[in-house]
C-alpha cells in the first residue's frame, strides 16, 4: 500500500514514466478515495459570471492586460437562471467564478447572487465562490450572505516561482493572507495550483501537496498548465510546452494528494478534458471526487478562456449533464446527486473545534 508517502517518494512518483507503475499507483489513489470521502463524485455547477479582471496574472487568457478578449459581466437575472437550471438538474452545488473585481457594485451583485440562490432552491444548493482576493469584511459579508466555500488557487506556494508568473504589485503574502482569513471565517477553504508551468521542478509540486498539508486545506483544485495565445509570458518558455506531459503530472498530483491528505476533496480539472478527451474521467480513476460542469450561458463561455482549447464551449448544460453523467459512471463511480459533498476533512475539523470547547 502506499498510504504512507514520504515527500521523497512523492518526487519518484512524478517521474515516473511506466505506465503500468502509473496505473497501479492511481487505482490505490482511488481505494484510498472511496475509504475516506466515499465513492460518489459531486457535481458543482460552475457559472463564470464575468471575465472583467483587475490582475495581470502572465499565463492567464483574461489577464487585464489582454486587450483581445471581449469583456462581459453576467446580470443577476442570467446568474440567477443559471443556478435555477442547476438546481432543476439536481446538482448539489453551484460555483460562482469571475475575474478578479473589487468595486462595490460588484460586492453588492455577489451578495445579491448568494441571496437570491438560497432563496430559489430553499437552501438546498451549495455555494462556491472563486472571485479571488477581497478584504476580510468582503468574505465575512459573503459569508453572512450564504456563501460556504471558497476556492482560491495559490497557483504555486513558491514565493520566487510566484514572482516570475505575475507583476510585481501582485503579492504572494497578500493570497496567503486570504486563503487564512477564509479559513478564519468559517468557509471550506480550497486552494490548487497549476501543474507543469514554466520554471516550475517536481521538487515545487511536492512543496505543493505539503502546503496543502501545512494550511489545513479542504478543498483541492488544480489542473495541468495549458498556454494561452494572449499571455504575458516570454515564447521561449510557451513553446516547451509539452502537452501529453502536464496531463501525465495532473494525474499523477491528483494520486499524491488524494495518498497524501486521504480526506480533502479534490476536483477533476476540465483542463484535463481540454488534452484529453476523457481527460476527467481519469482524474477520477486518480482519486478526485468532484467535477464541475459548466453551466455557463453558451453566450458567453468563448470569452472566459483561461487557456487554450477549453471544451465544451457550445454545449447546452443539460446535454452536458448527459454526457459528464456517462463519463462518471464509466469511470466506476456514483453521482451525489442533491448532494453538498462537504469535505470530510472540514467536517472532521469542526467536530474537533466543537469537542475542544
Amino acid at each position: 500500500m502506499l498510504n504512507k508517502l514520504t515527500p521523497g517518494d512523492m518526487l519518484v512518483w512524478l517521474g515516473e514514466k511506466d505506465p503500468r507503475k502509473l496505473e497501479e499507483l492511481f487505482r490505490e489513489a482511488r481505494a484510498c478515495a472511496i475509504e475516506h470521502v466515499g465513492p460518489k463524485v459531486y457535481f458543482r455547477g460552475i457559472v463564470e459570471l464575468g471575465n472583467i479582471c483587475a490582475k495581470d496574472c502572465a499565463y492567464c487568457g483574461i489577464r487585464s492586460g489582454n486587450t483581445r478578449v471581449k469583456r462581459y459581466q453576467m446580470t443577476i437575472e442570467e446568474i440567477l437562471a443559471a443556478a435555477r437550471e442547476a438546481f432543476e438538474m439536481n446538482y448539489g452545488s453551484v460555483v460562482l467564478q469571475a475575474g478578479e473585481r473589487q468595486d462595490e457594485a460588484f460586492l453588492l451583485l455577489i451578495e445579491e447572487a448568494l441571496q437570491g440562490i438560497k432563496a430559489l432552491s430553499g437552501g438546498k444548493l451549495g455555494i462556491t465562490l472563486s472571485l479571488g482576493e477581497q478584504s476580510a469584511e468582503t468574505y465575512e459579508r459573503w459569508f453572512r450572505a450564504g456563501g460556504h466555500r471558497y476556492l482560491l488557487r495559490i497557483e504555486t506556494s513558491d514565493p520566487a516561482l510566484y514572482r516570475q508568473l505575475h507583476p510585481a504589485d501582485h503579492s504572494f503574502d497578500a493570497r496567503l493572507a486570504c486563503l487564512r482569513s477564509l479559513k478564519r471565517i468559517g468557509y471550506q477553504t480550497g486552494t490548487g495550483v497549476m501543474i507543469g508551468l514554466p520554471w516550475q521542478t517536481h521538487e515545487n509540486l511536492v512543496s505543493d501537496i505539503l502546503f496543502f498539508e501545512r494550511e489545513n486545506i479542504d478543498m483541492i483544485g488544480m489542473g495541468p498548465y495549458i498556454p494561452h495565445v494572449d499571455s504575458a509570458l516570454p515564447k521561449s518558455v510557451t513553446d516547451k510546452y509539452d502537452a501529453q506531459e502536464n496531463f501525465r503530472l495532473g494525474l499523477v498530483m491528483i494520486a499524491l494528494t488524494r495518498l497524501f491528505l486521504k480526506d480533502v476533496n479534490i476536483a477533476a480539472a476540465t483542463a484535463l478534458q481540454a488534452i484529453d478527451p476523457t481527460g476527467r474521467e481519469k482524474g477520477v480513476m486518480a482519486g478526485a471526487n468532484i467535477i464541475m460542469p459548466n453551466i455557463t450561458p453558451v453566450k458567453y463561455r468563448g470569452d472566459y478562456q483561461l487557456y487554450a482549447g477549453k471544451p465544451c464551449l457550445d454545449e447546452d448544460p443539460r446535454k452536458c449533464s448527459g454526457c459528464l453523467e456517462l463519463r462518471v459512471r464509466n469511470a466506476g463511480a456514483e453521482i451525489g446527486y442533491g448532494e453538498w459533498g462537504d469535505p470530510v476533512h472540514f467536517l472532521r475539523k469542526k467536530k474537533t473545534a466543537k469537542e475542544c470547547k
